[in-house]
């Protein structure tokens, strides 16, 4: 007996910040299976295509792929089940988009919270919490958070970022304090405009390096400690190593 043919896609989980909360890339379905659900773009791998040349196409048919920052292959979503029909494995990629990039997004694409989704079709929420994940893993121990900042920002917008990615507190000064220790960051000698309430202008600073590199192989980003009345300050701890 012929077994069945076994389909492969490939799906991208592009994550950026918006509006101060980590948002994902989801589009609408029009037609069943899962109508009126959204989804991660991505579709059938193609002849003669690897899966990052896939990747990186379907992302140019949905979105302006040039404003995409950084892209790294996920997983592999092998369930016999996660599909139904004939069965289909995917390829899931991470997806990193900076704060001020808008790419352009058809009518039936939006940026929805991670941690708010909507009904999503097939297993595709699954793999947004496997993105969201490696994304807070990858901030403690590289470079990474230079694929969700803007070319030039200030430590307190920088540190709103980190925020929004972990999804706990963090404090500004020890951000900048092991940031700076890992050589991640500069000054770039100019200031941000002040803001309504006026007062001292704030240093703008830019990443020293907009790619990939791993910067302190077992450093984890902690969320702040409980308070201990006991201890000067009320702190258990620091937030960062």
């Amino acid at each position: 007996m012929t077994s069945p043919p076994v389909l492969h896609e490939v799906l991208a989980a592009v994550l950026g910040i918006r509006d101060g909360r980590l948002r994902v890339l989801l589009w609408e379905r029009a037609l069943d299976p899962d109508a009126g659900r959204w989804a991660l773009p991505g579709g059938r791998l193609a002849a003669g295509e690897d899966v990052e040349t896939s990747v990186r196409r379907q992302l140019a048919e949905k979105v302006d792929v040039r404003e995409i920052a950084h892209v790294e292959q996920l997983s592999v979503f092998s369930d016999p089940d996660r599909t139904p029909g004939p069965r289909m494995i995917a390829t899931a990629f991470l997806g990193l988009v900076p704060s001020d990039a808008d790419p352009a997004l058809p009518a039936d694409t939006r940026w929805h919270p991670v941690d708010a989704l909507p009904a999503t079709a097939f297993d595709h929420a699954g793999i947004v919490d496997s993105a969201r994940d490696r994304l807070r893993a990858k901030l403690s121990y590289t470079n990474l958070g230079f694929a969700l900042a803007p070319a030039e920002f200030t430590i307190s917008a920088l540190r709103e970022h980190y925020v929004a990615a972990l999804g706990h507190s963090v404090s500004a000064t020890n951000l900048q304090r092991v940031l700076t220790r890992r050589d991640l960051l500069e000054p770039t000698g100019e200031t941000a405009p002040p803001g309504r309430a006026g007062g001292r202008p704030a240093a703008l600073f830019r990443f020293t390096d907009r790619t990939l590199r791993v910067t302190d192989a077992f450093a984890v980003l902690r969320p702040p400690a409980r308070p201990d009345p006991s201890r000067p300050g009320g702190s258990t701890g620091v937030v960062l190593p």
